[in-house]
């Protein structure tokens, strides 16, 4: 996690526990071992609070006929050629899923764990991360892949609404608040986002679909407010579709009655 991190990997029933970091060179390390069809949770962004662990689903296989004692393991990590920056906390590596004995191809799942409240966690992890394959191998070896795979990792947002009168006349006037805010982990609170481009989106009664009405920009604090006429009895919710560093989120829907 950030330049000092634990880690746990369980492969074949037992536990392995290391600590410090990992250098991790283009390519094999030691050669004879082979990773593919890596996929991280399911090709999209990892969205992070500020409390919550956060378990990433992940899948991949490995090719080798050489013996292995730990492992093997897919981890997001960023930097130069041999850079010891990891994301995880622990990882959960499933037995060897056969899929051809005579060549060594097994298929694995895994189950790593990323948690916010780690004292090496904060704002600067967010943004692209890219993606290593690594296997332990007997006397100290391991092999470690670059799989150049590139993953988002984003801080979680919030968004609240409020839409009054509530009933509302009909063709009178509809006001619409709510408030957009975005995990800071460096105090592990979530904090208002200012100056973000919020859409809202109505859903009529009926329907099964919001459309978006208008945009509206936050204020310093992240706070949202607009008028619409009020023509049709439905459902209104913001919605913020994120950036490169933070995750999209829609509020909650406020339906009102017009009569």
């Amino acid at each position: 996690m950030g330049r000092a991190m634990w880690r746990a990997a369980v492969a074949g029933g037992a536990a392995a526990v290391f600590t410090g970091v990992a250098a991790l060179p283009a390519g094999a390390a030691e050669g004879g071992v082979a990773f593919s069809r890596v996929t991280v949770n399911g090709g999209k962004p990892i969205v992070i609070g500020v409390k919550e662990e956060v378990e990433v689903y992940v899948t991949f296989r490995m090719t080798t006929k050489l013996k292995y004692h730990s492992g093997p393991m897919v981890f997001p990590y960023r930097g130069k050629v041999g850079s010891s920056e990891t994301l995880w906390n622990s990882i959960t590596t499933s037995d060897c899923r056969v899929v051809d004995k005579a060549k060594g191809i097994c298929d694995f799942e895994e189950w790593l764990t990323i948690d916010p409240r780690h004292y090496d966690f904060g704002n600067e992890d967010a943004g692209t991360w890219k993606t290593a394959a690594q296997v332990y191998l007997p006397k100290g070896a391991e092999d470690v892949d670059d799989k150049k795979l590139p993953l988002q990792v984003k801080r979680a947002t919030r968004v609240t609404v409020n839409a009054a009168p509530e009933p509302a006349r009909k063709g009178g006037t509809i006001t619409v608040t709510g408030r957009v805010t975005r995990a800071n982990w460096n105090t592990h609170t979530y904090q208002g986002y200012g100056g973000r481009t919020v859409s809202l989106q109505f859903k009529a009664a009926g329907s099964s679909a919001y459309k978006t009405v208008k945009k509206v920009k936050a204020n310093s604090t992240g706070a949202l407010k607009t008028t619409v006429k009020a023509t049709t009895s439905g459902t209104w919710r913001w919605t913020y579709f994120g950036n490169t560093t933070s995750g999209a989120k829609s509020s909650t829907g406020d339906r009102v009655e017009v009569r």
